[in-house]
């Protein structure tokens, strides 16, 4: 006997515990905080995925393609920062809402000699 409670001795343990709080609280305690548990599990990464989704989405809002050389800024500043262009002229234009269809060049093949 002295060698079975060696060995469960943190198995009697959890089992006296729940021995004991089971008539003090009630079982709808135990499924109730087993439920709320799981229920924070799946809410807290879908959370974080989503503010994720909000802070990609505000990022790529604020990219500013300069229409003059091309370059990307944030759009904290006015001009952009390689040809010295007025950027508060640019009407939303991003390159990552254009249709890559839209911009493809036509590329056309000559033979050389």
């Amino acid at each position: 006997m002295n060698y079975f409670l060696k060995i469960n001795k943190t198995f009697l343990t959890y089992l006296l515990i729940i021995l004991i709080v089971i008539p003090i609280f009630g079982i709808n305690f135990f499924i109730s905080f087993l439920g709320n548990i799981l229920l924070l599990l799946f809410l807290i990464p879908l959370l974080l995925v989503i503010l994720i989704f909000i802070g990609f989405n505000t990022y790529k809002s604020k990219i500013n393609t300069c229409n003059s050389c091309g370059a990307i800024s944030l759009g904290f500043s006015e001009t952009c920062m390689n040809c010295g262009a007025n950027l508060e002229n640019i009407s939303n234009y991003n390159q990552f809402d254009i249709k890559p269809s839209e911009s493809t060049i036509e590329v056309k093949a000559e033979e050389v000699k």
